[in-house]
């Protein structure tokens, strides 16, 4: 036992030396790669479920990360009563009022900030913060809530309202045009409170035209899983409430957006709109921009791996 003890001390001291004189001989080093911890924030119809292959990938590279079901997703889902009468009555689905339609976008903001403050409880320093579609709203009214808590803002294709503009705005703007969402709302959201969607239709137009919209490269079999795991009410406050936001604190905070080339629900040319208003708005904190070739949902359902990486570059 001595002996090997001796023996493991001189390959230990010997590792040790060889190290320093590669260093001192100036041989190249890996760089240790530096760990952040990512808040994932979904996007409408989505739940936590959504990034947890891209979660795997950041993990393996050191990295923490978590994400949350947001209100009215996930396990936090609430249905109209007629989504589940097959065949659909259509009639009624169009007008049945959304359980989700009195969700608040501050209560997606607070859900939010209470998932950061859990990270930063177990020893977390500032997020980096990633929000998907709808979510590009909530992540930017935390960040004007609490920039301190965030170390970089990623928009993961999606909206990045202006200061007092409601994302419902852009939604019909001519930078959007071509999207294919407004094909698959099965009600009048202000009627409902919520943009519905049949996450569970048996029609195959409407199922193609509904994965066209969100994840198009997606085969039949990843889209009907998609499907199940989804819900079909997006509550409307968060779309339709604007966020005031400053240079003082939401201008401060360091961002990126990942561009998804092939988005049919917020266009490439919208995209590019946004992230030139902003900035606009901060000439002095520009955004950091990457593009991936993928669908609106595409980068977290089918190429994970690809998303880690970018998310990586991003946050530095």
């Amino acid at each position: 036992m001595q002996k090997n003890r001796r023996q493991f001390l001189q390959l230990a001291s010997a590792g040790a030396v060889g190290a320093t004189l590669a260093s001192c001989a100036g041989m190249p080093t890996a760089p240790e790669p530096k760990q952040r911890t990512f808040v994932f924030s979904h996007g409408a119809f989505y739940g936590a479920w959504a990034f947890q292959p891209t979660i795997e990938q950041l993990v393996a590279r050191g990295h923490r990360a978590v994400a949350l079901d947001l209100p009215g997703h996930g396990l936090n889902a609430r249905f109209p009563s007629s989504y589940f009468q097959r065949p659909l009555d259509n009639a009624k689905f169009g007008t049945e009022p959304s359980p989700s339609a009195s969700i608040t976008l501050e209560d997606n903001v607070k859900a939010v900030v209470k998932t950061i403050d859990a990270a930063m409880k177990g020893g977390s320093g500032p997020v980096v913060l990633v929000g998907h579609s709808m979510s590009g709203v909530i992540i930017s009214a935390v960040a004007e809530k609490h920039p301190e808590k965030i170390a970089k803002l990623v928009y993961l294709t999606a909206f990045l309202p202006k200061s007092g503009v409601p994302a419902i705005a852009y939604i019909q703007s001519p930078e959007n045009k071509g999207d294919k969402v407004g094909a698959v709302i099965k009600a009048d959201p202000a009627k409902v409170g919520a943009i519905r969607v049949d996450q569970n239709s048996t029609d195959p137009t409407y199922v193609r035209a509904n994965k066209d919209a969100f994840a198009g490269e997606l085969d039949d079999a990843a889209w009907r899983a998609v499907s199940n795991l989804t819900v079909p009410d997006a509550p409307i406050q968060p779309f339709v409430t604007p966020v005031t936001l400053t240079v003082e604190k939401w201008g401060r905070v360091p961002r990126a957006y990942i561009q998804c080339n092939w988005d049919n629900a917020i266009r490439p040319a919208l995209q590019e709109k946004m992230i030139d208003d902003a900035d606009a708005a901060t000439p002095n904190n520009k955004t950091q921009v990457v593009a991936l070739d993928a669908s609106h949902s595409g980068a977290f359902l089918s190429d994970p791996k690809g998303l880690a990486a970018a998310l990586e570059e991003v946050a530095g």
